[in-house]
């Protein structure tokens, strides 16, 4: 693992003040290149980089399995993809178009409804959560980042990111890498639930995405359309079941 933060100075401030040696959170600009015509930048936590480039390419539907991709090439601070497959130049317009144009109202048109049997219990939520903030080591030692759990039978994969999008990049990307059956895990992640993340939860398969944050309404009517059970303000033992609570066993 990449050297996740950084040791610096400061004056800490309660009653009166004195310098402090604080954590402080990496980010670095990270180019992502795919068949040398997408580029993206971003700025993200270095580390799982591999899981990230995987996760968001599965998510924006530039590939559909492992098998599109030919390369992962990682040097320095950008990363490298060969992906096979004959619709990619026209799937690239889609999402590059939808980006800057029609939002996230265009890309729904190209995503098809969760279809799964998949339940869990509420235990089950709650449980992985308290998993979820035991796991969260950077953020106990910086308070800088976000952090997301896939969760497929036994396998807990998580991962922490400055972005709440990366984060669910990432363990998306180690969910492929470790041939998990979508349809059958849900992610757990720190953040607000707007459109765009349950667009990319839908297009890879997952039927259940829950949060210790809010929606939006944006993202409530992408749950609703595309099958996804959304599940927010999870804390403690409580939460809110906001689209397809046949989804959850109370």
């Amino acid at each position: 693992m990449s050297q996740m933060y950084d040791t610096v100075s400061a004056i800490k401030v309660q009653g009166g003040s004195q310098p402090i040696m604080e954590k402080v959170v990496k980010d670095e600009e990270i180019e992502l290149i795919a068949n040398e015509t997408l580029k993206r930048k971003f700025s993200i936590s270095p580390d799982s980089l591999k899981e990230f480039a995987v996760g968001y390419l599965l998510g924006e539907g530039l590939i559909r399995s492992l098998e599109n991709i030919n390369e992962i090439n990682i040097e320095d601070h950008t990363i490298n993809v060969q992906v096979d497959m004959e619709d990619f130049d026209i799937i690239q317009e889609l999402v590059v178009g939808s980006d800057c144009f029609g939002g996230w109202r265009q890309k729904i048109e190209f995503v098809n409804k969760v279809e799964s049997e998949f339940t869990v219990d509420k235990e089950t939520i709650i449980n992985s959560f308290n998993r979820l903030k035991e796991s969260a080591r950077i953020w106990q030692e910086t308070g800088g980042t976000h952090v997301a759990a896939l969760i497929y039978k036994d396998k807990f994969l998580s991962r922490e990111d400055v972005s709440r999008h990366v984060a669910v990049d990432k363990v998306i990307g180690a969910g492929l890498l470790e041939e998990v059956d979508f349809k059958n895990s849900f992610i757990i992640y720190s953040g607000r639930m707007p459109a765009d993340m349950l667009i990319k939860i839908a297009r890879v398969g997952i039927p259940v995405l829950a949060s210790n944050a809010a929606p939006t309404t944006s993202g409530y009517a992408v749950a609703q359309e595309a099958g996804v059970c959304m599940l927010g303000f999870v804390r403690g033992d409580r939460f809110n079941i906001y689209s397809h609570a046949e989804r959850i066993l109370l």
